[in-house]
C-alpha cells in the first residue's frame, strides 16, 4: 500500500515547510507516501464560496482514481487516538488496498462531489488549525501510527 495526502495551496512559511519535508522523510522510510499540492486558486474574490469549493473539487477528483480510498480530514469526521489510527492504517494494509489517499481541503471545505466520492471523513481535532500546520500535525501522526505499529519507543503511552 501506499499513502498520498492531498493538500490544497502551497506552504509559504520555510519552518512549517522544512517539517513537512522532515515528516515525511521518516514516513517513506515505512511506506511510500507522497505529499501532492494542489494550486490555490487565482481571482477567488470574484467567484462565491460554492464556486471555490466546486472548482477545488474538480482539482481533487482529478489527482484520485477509482481504486483509492479517499479520506477526508473534516471538523465532522471521526476522531481516533494515536492507537486508534495505527490500527486503522494497520487495517487498511491488511486490505490489500493499493493506495490510501486523505486530502486537507481548501479554506471553506469540499464540495458535495468530494464528499459523495468520500471513504470516510477523518477529524484531527475539535479545535480549527490552520491548513498549514494540519499538513504537518497529520504526517506527524502517520509517522507516530507507524511507529506504533513497529513498537518503536517514538510514542508514549
Amino acid at each position: 500500500m501506499q499513502i498520498k495526502l492531498l493538500a490544497v495551496g502551497k506552504t509559504d512559511h520555510s519552518a512549517i515547510q522544512s517539517l513537512i519535508e522532515e515528516y515525511s522523510k521518516r514516513v517513506n522510510f515505512y511506506i511510500k507516501f507522497d505529499l501532492e499540492i494542489i494550486p490555490d486558486l487565482k481571482n477567488t474574490k470574484n467567484i462565491s464560496e460554492a464556486m471555490q469549493k466546486e472548482k477545488e473539487g474538480e482539482f481533487i477528483l482529478k489527482k484520485i482514481s477509482n481504486s483509492d480510498d479517499l479520506i477526508l480530514l473534516d471538523e465532522n469526521g471521526k476522531q481516533f487516538s494515536s492507537i486508534d489510527f495505527s490500527d486503522f492504517i494497520q487495517k487498511k494494509m491488511n486490505s490489500g488496498l493499493k493506495q490510501l489517499v486523505f486530502v486537507i481541503g481548501g479554506p471553506y471545505g469540499f464540495s458535495d462531489s468530494v464528499y459523495q466520492r468520500a471513504n470516510g471523513k477523518l477529524s484531527l481535532s475539535k479545535m480549527t488549525f490552520s491548513h498549514q500546520m494540519v499538513r504537518v500535525f497529520f504526517i506527524e501522526q502517520i509517522y507516530r501510527a507507524f511507529t506504533i505499529l513497529r513498537n518503536e519507543p517514538y510514542h508514549h503511552q
